[in-house]
This record gives structure tokens, sequence and C-alpha cells, in this order.
């Protein structure tokens, strides 16, 4: 399983070991660069899987977009691309590559449909990303059809949860807001800024529930055709900012800073084939969700307020 170190991944072992898998590899980035044709030889070469679940990626919020677009765009494009034609070389059993929300075009009639994935150009800032995990479909149905390569194709929305990225610099919405709301109780502020107008939509699946679709699906599921992963409800971003707000504790200002932008103007998915193929349903509402990671990362920073004290 690649990005088995991630968030995402750590998720999907806790599963695999509730479902009593005992031979579970993770290709580690400082030995085997998957980014190269000699690091995914060598993966293949030493590890000899049966199936390859494909979580790793490079990936950031919108301001990491937009500051390394190319980087984006090559490293996740390699990676899948690599990872699929080695494994076809292999003759693995199964390929499960897991794509992205951000393949979708920017104005996707909603909920997201998978046949609507190729009407229109994905939003700006994340369509060099996008584009490239959506070529894993185009490359798991071409090797399907050639090859007769079982790959399957997901595409997850908007993740959160314990252990997600909060580094103000690369996370997601969902962290950031966490993030602002809690440096601003710690300094006293009496208002956090946030990107863009707040009136964009946005679905969040929390990252157990992710991990629990993803691993039906690479159980249960070997078709040609994409799948939504996602929890089929839509929030707006100020919505979501206030309800943080309500949750942390933060009873100041939100700010809303329009010169930065919202990017994609609306997200929900349509989750009914993932239900109907596999029986996926979500678990966790997003109330509990956000709960849990909130009082996760302020245990986390209490860890490394005493830490920092204690080497003063």
């Amino acid at each position: 399983m690649t990005g088995g170190a991630g968030f995402l991944g750590g998720y999907v072992l806790d599963k695999l070991e509730a479902r009593g898998a005992d031979y579970v590899l993770v290709p580690r980035s400082w030995k085997y660069d998957l980014t190269t044709i000699d690091g995914v030889r060598r993966m293949y070469a030493e590890m000899r899987p049966d199936v390859v679940i494909h979580l790793a990626a490079v990936v950031g919020g919108i301001g990491a977009n937009r500051r390394h677009p190319g980087e984006f765009f090559y490293k996740n494009l390699v990676m899948g691309a690599q990872l699929i034609e080695e494994g076809r070389r292999y003759e693995i059993e199964k390929f499960v590559a897991i794509g992205t929300i951000c393949s979708y075009p920017k104005f996707t009639p909603v909920p997201f449909k998978e046949n609507d994935l190729w009407n229109g150009y994905p939003e700006e800032t994340n369509a060099p990303y996008g584009l490239a995990k959506k070529m894993m479909l185009v490359q798991s149905q071409a090797y399907r059809q050639e090859y007769g390569f079982n790959s399957i194709f997901l595409l997850p929305v908007n993740l959160y949860g314990p252990q997600d990225n909060f580094d103000p610099q690369t996370s997601h919405v969902i962290p950031a807001l966490i993030e602002k709301c809690l440096d601003a109780l710690d300094t006293g502020d009496d208002h956090v800024t946030c990107w863009g107008t707040g009136r964009v939509s946005r679905e969040f699946l929390y990252a157990e529930d992710a991990a629990e679709g993803i691993l039906l699906a690479t159980e249960h599921y070997d078709g040609a055709e994409p799948v939504n992963i996602g929890a089929g409800f839509e929030i707006t971003v100020r919505d979501l900012a206030e309800k943080i707000a309500e949750l942390t504790g933060f009873s100041g200002e939100i700010r809303w800073d329009s010169s930065q932008p919202d990017g994609q103007p609306r997200r929900c998915l349509d989750t009914s084939r993932a239900r109907e193929l596999f029986g996926f349903q979500v678990r966790t509402s997003l109330d509990d969700g956000l709960r849990r990671t909130i009082e996760w990362y302020q245990r986390e920073r209490s860890k490394q307020l005493t830490l920092c004290t204690s080497h003063s």
C-alpha cells in the first residue's frame, strides 16, 4: 500500500489489521522513490505484492496548489502511470487507484455523478493535480481493455479527521480553520481571517469512513467505472467556519479575504454507486467528526506546549 505512512493510510492500515490482514507492506519514500521508474521497479521486485492500494500523493490546499502546480502535476502523474504499468508487468491481481474530487469539472451539476467526470475542465487552482490523478482512470480502463488488468478508480471527497495535516502552508480547509481559531484563542485575537468569500460549498468525509469505503471497494468491486466515495451532503465554507468556531470556543469575528480564491463553486457527490456496488455508507456525522478532530488536535497542541516548556 503506497502512502501507508500518510493521513488516510494510517486509517486503512488500522482497518486492514482489524480484518486480519497479516501481510501488508508499505513502501517508504526514503527507500522507494515512486516518482522514478527505478524506485517503482525495486518496490515490485522486493515486495512482490498481490494487490496494490495506491494512496500516495503530492497534495495540499489551494495555496499549495497555486505555488506548486508543476510539481503536483508531474509527481502524481508519473507515480500513477509507472505503478500501474509495472503492476501489469508483474501481473498483480488488482490495483486500487485513489483519485480526487478535484478531477471533476469546475461547474459540475450537484450532486456530482461519475458520468459527469469528463464534461468540462477542472477548477483552475486544482486542475494540474486533478488531471494528473484522473489519468489513472484513463490508464486503468485502457489496460483493462487491452490486457485484462483489474484496476479500479475511486474518487474520495475532501477528507478530515485526527492525524490530519495542520501545517498552515499546506493544510486543507478544516485543519486550517481549526488552527486559526485555536491560535486566536491562545493569543487573545478578536478575529480570524479566512480565504475567499465563504459562499462556496464543500463536502467532507471523515477519514476513517473513507478508509472503510476504500477497503469495501478493494474487497467487492472489480468494475471499470469510477466510483465516488463521499458523505453525500454539502455545507458552505462560511457555515463550516462558524461551526468550527463554536466547537473550538472561539467567539470572535470571522473575516473573509475575497482577494483570495474560493476554488470550485460547489462540491457534493452522488454516492449511490458506492452504496449499490459495495454497500458503502457513511457512519460519522460532520459534527461528531469535527468534535473528535478538534479534541485530538487540542491534545496534540498541549503535548507540544509541554515539550517546548520542558526544554526551555
